[in-house]
């Protein structure tokens, strides 16, 4: 018996599948509008935007606004051109610090930690500056490696109890925030060596506890509204330099040598009238600033050039209490201008430190300009 062979039309198997195709692709496109439409689909794709702002650390408030997420891409784009940008204008030295356990961050559309931070406990060093941050979050004690926390120039008008944590911690610049006050706690942080709360201008006093901080080598608390030294700077037994200029100093208590390390003292803006004779037990002074228009009395032996001592008087620019004329110019904030002040006296004071002895008086000149 022969083979059976059946012929059919290919055309007929064709139109078959063409048919059935197309009725898959009209179910797709239908689909997809009944997904478009979904609230599902909607909260799926701000779910994965969260979590991408999250993994990149950018904070809520720039993609929530009045409680509605913008999910554009474009958000994203932009946040990101703007990172590179501030990437490429720091300075080149950052580099050099930039490692797995260093956290940085600044920029103006910063208002709050990105929460990602919280889980980062590994984290050794805070580099955080010109943002518009306020509060530090209580979690910082999370981060027992934490060895510098280097906060300039934010909003911050708090520290947190929790600092006292931070027992590896080794350096405290909150220099230019808005604080009032030091939490008592921080004295807990037994090894630390530098504290730098200049610039906040309502800062007033130190609490006690700082008593414990033994080695410190550097305190800076100018630019604030302190009216005596802090009782507790005193018992700080290794302190080698003091700057607690610019603030409301008439005089210096007279167990000021006390402080038998210190090296460097930065007095000048404050209406000292006299400096007391046991400045002279300071064995290892070296630098001495102060503002000398009001000062009647002073031990003969801090100007004598036999000496190590370096003895600068400042004299203060008659105009810088000038009004200016036009009243509708906006001026520099006094936070900026302590800034800049603090700048200046920081090059000429690496000036002095080349030099082998020191100009007998030094005026101060300021400028301003106006565009």
């Amino acid at each position: 018996m022969g083979h059976k062979v059946v012929v059919f039309d290919i055309s007929v198997v064709r139109a078959l599948w063409e048919t059935r195709v197309k009725k898959h692709r009209a179910w797709q496109k239908k689909e997809a509008e009944r997904l478009e439409k979904s609230a599902l689909e909607k909260i799926k794709e701000e779910w994965n935007f969260v979590a991408e702002c999250r993994r990149k650390g950018i904070p809520q408030a720039v993609y929530c606004k009045n409680g509605f997420i913008d999910t554009s891409v474009r958000l994203l784009d932009k946040i990101e051109r703007n990172a590179l940008t501030r990437q490429s204008s720091l300075p080149k030295d950052r580099g050099k610090r930039s490692s797995a356990f260093v956290f940085e961050l600044s920029g103006e559309h910063w208002t709050e930690l990105p929460d990602s931070l919280k889980e980062q406990t590994h984290l050794k060093e805070w580099h955080i500056s010109n943002t518009l941050i306020q509060i530090i979050p209580t979690y910082i004690e999370l981060f027992q490696a934490m060895r510098i926390l280097d906060l300039p120039k934010n909003q911050i008008s708090h520290l947190p109890a929790e600092i006292g944590c931070l027992k590896n911690l080794k350096e405290l610049n909150v220099s230019f925030n808005h604080l009032k006050s030091i939490p008592p706690e921080l004295g807990d942080c037994e090894n630390l060596d530098r504290l730098d709360c200049s610039g906040n201008l309502e800062l007033m006093e130190l609490p006690f506890e700082l008593s414990n901080l033994k080695q410190v080598t550097f305190v800076d608390i100018s630019a604030n509204k302190f009216s005596s030294v802090p009782i507790c700077v005193l018992r700080m037994s290794n302190l080698q330099w003091l700057d607690i200029s610019n603030n409301n100093l008439i005089d210096l208590p007279q167990d000021i040598d006390r402080l038998e390390e210190l090296q460097s003292f930065l007095l000048y803006k404050n209406k000292l009238t006299y400096l007391p004779y046991s400045m002279l037990n300071l064995k290892k002074l070296t630098l001495l600033v102060v503002s000398g228009d009001h000062l009647v009395e002073l031990p003969t032996a801090l100007c004598d050039s036999s000496t190590p001592l370096k003895f600068v008087s400042l004299m203060d620019n008659p105009i810088d209490n000038a009004q200016c004329e036009d009243g509708d110019e906006i001026m520099e904030s006094e936070r900026d201008r302590q800034h800049f002040d603090k700048e200046v006296m920081k090059a000429y004071i690496e000036d002095l430190k080349e030099r082998e002895s020191v100009p007998s008086y030094t005026t101060k000149v300021s400028f301003s300009l106006q565009l």
